[in-house]
C-alpha cells in the first residue's frame, strides 16, 4: 500500500482564511488520512532533496566519527534531551509495556512486530529547533543545544533542515485543525515555544546489517507529529489503525508525517499514536550492496524531527472532541509533565 501524497503548494499559496471547497476537501483528507493510517506523505515546495542530502551528508560523517568523540556531546543529566544519545541507552516501549506485549501476541502473525530483545541499536542526536520559553518548569527539556567540534557548518545546517520541517509540520496542523472541525490555530497555537527536536538517528549497517536485526523497536512517539526527510536506507515498518503493517516507501522530494501520543490527548483519541519499528529488510541489504558498491556511507540516518506541544501548555481534548467517548482516557495533563513520564519509561529520564 502506498500512503496518498499531499502537496501543500495550493494551501501555501492561499492568504486569508477563506478556503475553497477543493482546499476544505484537501484539509479533511489530510485528517482522515492521519486518523485512519497514523501517517501522511506530504511534498512542500520550501524542502528540496538538496536539503535533505546536505542534512544527510553531515550527519553521516558525525555518526562516522569514533565513539570516545561522539560521547563528549552525551548529556543523561538532561535526560538525553540535547546532544548524542550513544546506541543500547533507549529502550523501546514494546520491550517493557506489558499491556502492549499483550496487544503484540493478539495480532495475526503476518503482522506481528519484530520482538526486541533489548535497547535500540540506534544512536541519535537531539537539537532544538525555534525559540524556547523565557521562564519554564521543564528547563532540562529546553536546554542549551551541544555543537560537536570540527562541523563549522552544524549550526546553519541544523537550523536551516530543522526550521523548513517545522514549518511543514505548522500546516500540516492547520490543514488537520481544519479536517478534524476545530479553529485553523487549535493545534499550532499549543505549538509554539515547544521544545521542537530535530533527532537525526545513525545506524551502523557496517556492524548491524544483517536482515532481521532490530534498529528501532516497535514504538510510538511521544510528542505531536514527527516528520522525516527520505532515507538513504529504507526499513521504516508503520501499523495502520486497523492493525495493518505496511512497509514504508517515501517518494522523491517528499516528506513522512506520523501522528504522536499529543495529538491522540489533543483529539480524544480520535487520532491515536501511530506504532512503528526500524528494521534491516532484504530491501535494507539490497540497499547496502550498492552503497558498497559505490563507496558510500553504511551509516542509516533517518531525517527526523519531533515538532511538540509546549512544555508548559496543558493537554486535554479540544473543542468537540470533549465529547469523545474516550475523552475521560484523556484528562488534563501539562505536555512537560507527560514527556517526563514517558522519558522515564524508555530510560531516558533519571541517568546521571
Amino acid at each position: 500500500m502506498d500512503l496518498p501524497v499531499i502537496d501543500l503548494s495550493p494551501y501555501l499559496a492561499v492568504s486569508g482564511d477563506k478556503l475553497s471547497p477543493e482546499l476544505t476537501a484537501l484539509c479533511g483528507e489530510v485528517s482522515r488520512t492521519l486518523r485512519e493510517t497514523g501517517a501522511l506523505v506530504v511534498k512542500d515546495p520550501r524542502c528540496s532533496v538538496e536539503d535533505n542530502d546536505r542534512f544527510i551528508d553531515m550527519m553521516e560523517r558525525y555518526f562516522h566519527s569514533p565513539p570516545d568523540f561522539k560521547q563528549r556531546h552525551e548529556r543523561p543529566y538532561l535526560h538525553y534531551q540535547v546532544g548524542v544519545t550513544p546506541e543500547k541507552v533507549e529502550v523501546p516501549r514494546s520491550l517493557v509495556d506489558e499491556e502492549m506485549q499483550a496487544k503484540l501476541k493478539a495480532m495475526p502473525k503476518e503482522y506481528q512486530p519484530h520482538a526486541p530483545v533489548g535497547p535500540d541499536l540506534k544512536w541519535r542526536y537531539f537539537w532544538r529547533i525555534g525559540p524556547r520559553p523565557t521562564n519554564t518548569r521543564f528547563k532540562e527539556l529546553n536546554a542549551e543545544p551541544v555543537i560537536p567540534e570540527g562541523f563549522s557548518e552544524w549550526k546553519e545546517t541544523m537550523d536551516s533542515w530543522g526550521n523548513k520541517m517545522i514549518a511543514a509540520i505548522e500546516v500540516v496542523a492547520e490543514m488537520a485543525a481544519i479536517g478534524f472541525g476545530l479553529q485553523k490555530d487549535a493545534f499550532t497555537s499549543l505549538m509554539k515555544l515547544g521544545p521542537h527536536l530535530l533527532a537525526p538517528t545513525g545506524s551502523d549497517l557496517q556492524k548491524y546489517g544483517q536482515e532481521g536485526t532490530i534498529l528501532a523497536g516497535y514504538h510510538y512517539d511521544l510528542n505531536f507529529l514527527t516528520i522525516h526527510g527520505k532515507s538513504r536506507f529504507p526499513g521504516l515498518n508503520i501499523w495502520l489503525r486497523n492493525g495493518q503493517k505496511v512497509e514504508v516507501k517515501v517518494p522523491l522530494g517528499c516528506l513522512l508525517i506520523q501522528t504522536g501520543k499529543q495529538i491522540e490527548w489533543l483529539t480524544g483519541g480520535d487520532c491515536i499514536a501511530g506504532m512503528h519499528e526500524v528494521v534491516v529488510t532484504n530491501r535494507t541489504v539490497d540497499a547496502i550492496r550498492t552503497a558498497e558498491e559505490q563507496k558510500r556511507s553504511l551509516w542509516r540516518v533517518s531525517s527526523t524531527l519531533f515538532g511538540h506541544i509546549a512544555s508548559d501548555a496543558v493537554l486535554k481534548p479540544l473543542g468537540h472532541f470533549v465529547e469523545s467517548p474516550l475523552a475521560s482516557k484523556y484528562p488534563p495533563l501539562c505536555a512537560g509533565e507527560y514527556v517526563e513520564q514517558e522519558l522515564a519509561v524508555i530510560n531516558l529520564k533519571g541517568q546521571k
